[in-house]
Formats: structure tokens, sequence, C-alpha cells
């Protein structure tokens, strides 16, 4: 029997894609502007029908690129609508000058984003290098394990980035979630609608009656300021996550944080992950608990703002971790939430773990339990003085020589 969290949810089989896509359906955004990309392509065309059969009163903008979709986007939410979009890795990637634009404009645009990799060589399957390669953009990142919480975000999303007045994208890992069925519960429209209330924007392009000039030069006298502005709005962001998270708890009954902690109270060894990994990293740490290993995992959901003092306290008392990027950086050093961890480590005087950085997955390579006991073995090993932590990259899974 599934015990339902909500007393009033309707339990599901859905993918990823299509609870993204019913998520936006009952969120029933003023204005939606895509353009198809594997594998992202259902989430827009499922809710295209909904349009097309009335069942939503959107405005749905069909366009001829994933440039146009992000510029329609911002039009519209600068003219005071309700606006969302979803794309995935060349989409995302196209729409590059125009999500810097979004986020300088203080837009609250909501993106259902697919992870897939960045070409060339081609490739359509997952891993984290389109929204890694953004994530100085200026745009809240959500990410999801799971079908259940692609849903979940994406509701919460918009209430975040209309509190915040911030753009914020919800990810799921391409193929892996987005189109894997699993069992999904689901909430009644009218609480969905109640819980995201009214879209009331403080100022709008369209509101006659209080005209002002939006996208103006901004040369020396005070660009700066206006970047200031931006980053400390995301900065700010964080507090307003956690109270949407707590709104969402006591409306439908699932706890939601910047991360996720999974055995960690005791942990002396411990993986920090992002995404659909996680759940097979769950496995691993139930398998090696069994056996008196003392691991733990830890599972970034909110990448963008990063959430680097909480996540310096809570690896604190571990005595070795691995950092594992589905995204390398090409830097030359290290890869992205990696980098972001070792810096908050350092920023808050924490010398005590040992931190090993390794790159997985890239182009839907495969990760299963037996890579990532052997990443708990080798922390293992590191955390009692046997071996030595890395210096540089190590990859999982890929041939080197």
């Amino acid at each position: 029997m599934i015990k339902t969290v909500y007393s009033k949810g309707k339990i599901v089989a859905k993918t990823g894609n299509e609870v993204m896509a019913e998520a936006m359906r009952q969120i029933e955004p003023d204005v939606v502007a895509a353009y198809p990309i594997t594998p992202a392509t259902e989430i827009v065309q499922i809710f295209s029908q909904f349009v097309a059969d009335g069942i939503v009163k959107s405005e749905y903008v069909a366009v001829e690129s994933e440039h146009s979709a992000m510029s329609a986007t911002i039009a519209a939410s600068a003219a005071g609508a309700r606006a969302m979009t979803g794309t995935s890795s060349q989409g995302l990637s196209l729409m590059w000058e125009m999500l810097y634009i979004a986020s300088g404009l203080r837009l609250p645009i909501v993106m259902a984003e697919v992870n897939r990799a960045i070409s060339a060589p081609i490739n359509i399957h997952g891993d984290q290098s389109d929204t890694m390669g953004a994530r100085d953009a200026g745009w809240i990142q959500i990410y999801s394990e799971n079908s259940q919480e692609a849903y979940d975000n994406m509701i919460q999303a918009t209430k975040i980035a209309e509190k915040a007045k911030l753009p914020a994208l919800v990810t799921t890992d391409g193929f892996i979630i987005s189109h894997c069925m699993e069992v999904v519960e689901t909430y009644p429209d009218a609480d969905v609608k109640a819980f995201i209330g009214e879209y009331k924007p403080e100022r709008y392009l369209l509101d006659v009656k209080k005209p002002y000039t939006l996208g103006s030069i901004d040369l020396q006298d005070y660009y700066f300021e206006h970047r200031y502005q931006l980053a400390q709005a995301m900065r700010d962001s964080q507090q307003i996550i956690l109270d949407v998270a707590k709104d969402f708890e006591k409306t439908f009954g699932r706890k939601y944080d910047m991360y996720e902690k999974y055995k960690m109270d005791d942990a002396e060894i411990a993986i920090v992950v992002i995404g659909s990994t996680a759940g097979t990293a769950k496995t691993v740490v139930d398998d090696l608990r069994e056996k008196g290993v003392k691991a733990g995992l830890l599972k970034i959901r909110v990448y963008r703002p990063f959430p680097a003092e909480m996540i310096a306290k809570d690896l604190a008392k571990v005595k070795a971790v691995a950092v594992m990027d589905r995204a390398d950086s090409c830097s030359g050093t290290f890869a992205p939430v990696y980098s972001d961890v070792a810096a908050a480590l350092y920023a808050a005087g924490i010398t005590s773990p040992k931190v090993v950085n390794y790159v997985y997955g890239l182009g839907g390579r495969e990760i299963n339990t037996e890579h990532i006991a052997e990443v708990y073995e080798t922390l293992g090993k590191i955390a009692s003085g046997a071996e030595k932590p890395s210096a540089k990259v190590e990859y999982i899974n890929v041939r080197i020589k």
C-alpha cells in the first residue's frame, strides 16, 4: 500500500517530463514561450496540448529558437505576465545572453530545464554541463533527485522567483528522470493555485498609470551598483527558499531544505552529489551502514544560491568527503561543485575533512552502486590515513589510456 503524505493527494504514474508539464498546467502561467529540444521537448509539447484543448488559458508562443523563447518570455514577464519556458543543453546555451538579461532585469521567470550534455561531440543524454555552465547567470538553480521532487520544485520555484524577483530554473537528469516513469503524488489544482497565489508584479511595462524605463544603458555610473544588488538578491533568496519550503511542508506535508542530509549525523565519510545519482548513493550508504561503516550523503538541492556556510558546518565533523560532479569545468583544476564546497570549507576555516573530487557520468555514462562503493572505499582509506587524498580530479568509469 502506498502511504500518501498529503491527505487530498492523487497517486499517479508519470515521467519527469509529464509531472513538470502537470505542474505548469496547475500553475497556469499567463505566457509560455518555447522551442523543442530533446530531452525536454515533451514538457512544452504536453503543455501546448493543454492550451490547444482549452484546459488552460495560457498564451503559448511557438518560436523559431531557444534564444527567441527566452526573449519572448522576458518580454512577457516585463509586461506583467507570469511567464515560463523549458529547454535543455544546447537550447540553454542558445539562451545564454538572454539568461543574464532576465536576471539583470529581475524578472521572476521559471524554467523547466532537463539536464543534458553539451556538444561537441553531439550527445543527447544526461549530465549537468548545461546548467553548471550557467551557474553564475543570476538564476536560482533547483535540482531534483526524482519526479516527485521535480513536481514539487516547480510549484515552489514559482513562489520563490516572485518573492525574490529572480528567475529560477528547476532541473531533472535527462532520460534518467525526464523519461522514466515513477509513482508521484500530485495535489488538487485549487490547492496548488492557492499556494502560489495570484501574481501581482510590483511594476510592469503595461501599467500605463506608472510608466517606467526598463533595460536602459547603465555605464560606469550605476552598473556596478546594479550588479551588486543582483548578487545581494541571490544571497537574500536563501531565506525566501527556506520560508517557501516551510509553507510547502505545512500545506502539502513534504519537507524540503537547501540540501538533504542522509545519515550524516554520525558520518565519518560522506559523498556530496546533485540529482538522480543521490538515489543510487543512498542504496550504497544503506549497505555500508549494515556493515558498520559510518557513511553518509549530502545531496545538494539548491545550488544557486549556494548554501556555503550551512554545508561547511555539516561537513566539518566528517573525516573524508568526496564531491561528485556530473560536469567538468575544463578549468585545468577542479569541477564546479567541488570548487564551491572547497571554498565554503576554506572560508569557514574548516580543515578537518579531507576533500577529493570525482567527475562521473558525462554524456549519460553509467554510474552504478559498484562505482559509488569504490568511492566510499577510497574515502575510508583516506579517513584512516592509509591513503593520501588525490590532489587532482579523479574520473569514474572513463577510458583514459
